[in-house]
């Protein structure tokens, strides 16, 4: 416009005083902008811009014939102009300021005097005054269209930018509804949970939560949309295997939910949306249970430890004070008038205590040796009915002196089964010993022996195999439902029901166990409190076949680590 003015002034001379007047004025208007804009007050600018157009194009207009002035049009890019603000109420200030102007300018052509005119011929400005409205119409037009551009561009930018993101960020991003229904879900979830996108979305995620878990997943949800506040929740999630027939395996994701900008407003509605960052924590979940399962094993080992402190200080002191005490009184025999009988007495009290002090120890051994899998077995064939004979005339004093009657069912011609006679002796002491030492005066106790065919060794999948069933049962004390899965590990003792404390280490049945995996055989306990216990042995004809198919059967190592670690945290 000021280059338009300075081309029209040439073959014209001085301009004249309404042409210097606009002049200034169109120059003040910038001028105005100017400073405005180095304040940083861009709205006022905007709004202060339209008042000196709409000012400057009104006066030309009045002075140049009103609404037919050339100068009118320009009227019309006065909100035009206010649009490059981007602010509705800059553009409606403009649109206001324009029609008041076009307003007042129809007035004066109608009811005011004629306005005055031009002393120069009227085609030149009018020509110059379009061309000029043209040209600035079409400078708004690029510009409008440079910042649309710019706006797509960066829109364009931070939507790769994020996608970026998205695509190569190992953590998962959905959009997620308060129910669950995924909108978005970024593209790390395909490796992580093993199926497509679109499988994904609605309910698809939903129906992959454990079910124990979805409760915990809606809550996050829920609270994170309601509350606008952040939520985290560690949940189990199929994932699914590529493997054909396979289900699949859960995974633990840790779960991160934020309220999404639209949702946390107020009048976003009950239906808010939460922004959920999801990754997997399989690896960490599963030490913290290596871990806690460490410090139960410590803890475990710890009460074993006492367990076998308070059983050894038992089973040792009492036959070493009879020892010491007797030995003490049969080295005073002169002073104490010591006859030959109780001088004899006196000697087999000490011998029985010496024996029992060494069953205590050669138990502690067979058991070390057992669990450290340095206990050797000598296979040989076996009659059982005569190691079964043998045990019972060994404990028959001992169950006469208790009150109690011992009875032997045996199947007819037992067959001979090849094991370590020794060891095959001590299972049979040990569980005839425990049934003894258990049952009350008048009770009973009870062994059969019998071969069963047709049994899948130990839930072995391999061929059928026959094998020897021996059952000791007993009319006891019982054991307690509770201390029952327990019976086995070593120096554990059962309380009875009436809670009697009864003498031994809590070996024998450990060794039972221990005895019977050498030789690819195992045991079944049950037992009711009042009532008895029934061990039902099952014992393989041939040990060294049978301990090869012991060895690979799943979780066949059924021997415990706790004596090992009493071992390893004891001081002798």
């Amino acid at each position: 416009m000021l280059a338009a003015i300075a081309l029209a002034s040439v073959p014209r001379g001085v301009p004249n005083v309404l042409e210097t007047v606009l002049l200034a004025w169109l120059v003040a208007g910038f001028l105005i902008a100017y400073l405005q804009a180095r304040a940083s007050q861009d709205g006022s600018a905007h709004v202060r811009s339209a008042m000196a157009l709409t000012g400057l194009v009104t006066t030309a207009a009045y002075a140049t014939g009103g609404l037919t002035s050339f100068a009118a049009i320009w009227l019309v890019l006065v909100p035009m102009e206010a649009a490059l603000s981007g602010s509705r109420r800059v553009v409606g200030l403009a649109s206001i300021m324009a029609l008041g102007a076009a307003a007042f300018l129809l007035s004066m052509s109608t009811l005011g005097p004629p306005a005055p005119k031009l002393a120069a011929e009227p085609s030149v400005p009018a020509v110059l005054g379009i061309v000029s409205a043209l040209l600035y119409a079409m400078g708004l037009a690029l510009g409008a269209q440079s910042q649309a551009r710019t706006s797509v561009r960066l829109d364009h930018v931070e939507e790769d930018r994020y996608r970026l993101l998205a695509r190569n960020m190992t953590d998962v991003v959905t959009r997620l509804g308060r129910n669950g229904h995924v909108q978005f879900v970024s593209p790390a979830a395909e490796p992580l949970f093993g199926a497509g996108l679109r499988a994904l979305q609605g309910r698809g995620l939903f129906d992959r939560v454990h079910v124990a878990d979805r409760p915990a997943y809606l809550a996050a949800l829920s609270d994170a949309a309601t509350l606008r506040e952040s939520r985290t929740v560690e949940l189990r999630i199929r994932r699914d295997s590529i493997a054909p027939g396979s289900t699949g395996a859960f995974i633990w994701i840790e779960m991160r939910c934020w309220p999404l900008d639209g949702a946390a407003q107020p009048d976003a509605g009950p239906e808010g949306e939460v922004v959920a960052v999801m990754r997997d924590v399989t690896a960490r979940k599963d030490e913290e249970q290596a871990i806690a399962d460490a410090r139960a094993e410590a803890e475990q080992a710890n009460v074993a430890k006492s367990r076998f402190l308070a059983t050894m200080s038992h089973e040792l002191r009492t036959p070493l004070n009879a020892i010491i005490g007797f030995s003490e009184m049969l080295r005073e025999e002169g002073a104490l008038m010591i006859d030959a009988k109780q001088r004899h007495d006196y000697a087999h009290l000490i011998n029985e205590s010496g024996h029992h002090l060494l069953s205590v120890v050669n138990g502690i051994l067979d058991m070390s040796k057992i669990e450290s899998g340095n206990f050797e077995i000598m296979p040989e064939p076996v009659a059982t009915e005569r190691v079964i004979a043998e045990c019972c005339e060994l404990l028959a004093l001992r169950a006469r002196q208790a009150g109690i009657d011992i009875v032997i069912h045996l199947a007819d011609e037992l067959p001979a089964i090849v094991a370590d006679k020794r060891a095959l002796l001590q299972i049979m002491l040990n569980l005839l010993s425990n049934a003894i030492r258990f049952t009350n005066r008048g009770g009973r106790v009870t062994v059969t022996a019998a071969v069963e065919a047709g049994h899948k060794a130990g839930g072995d999948s391999g061929h059928e195999t026959a094998h020897m069933i021996i059952t000791v049962e007993d009319t006891g004390v019982g054991i307690g439902a509770e201390d029952l899965p327990r019976v086995g590990e070593p120096f554990f003792q059962a309380r009875s029901s009436y809670d009697r404390r009864h003498d031994g280490t809590g070996l024998g049945v450990s060794i039972v166990k221990g005895l019977l995996d050498l030789h690819g055989g195992w045991m079944e306990i049950e037992s009711r409190v009042s009532e008895g216990t029934r061990v039902i042995v099952h014992f393989p004809f041939d040990c060294e076949a049978g301990a090869a198919r012991a060895r690979r059967r799943p979780g066949s190592c059924r021997a415990s680590k706790t004596f090992d670690q009493t071992f390893n945290q004891t001081s002798w």
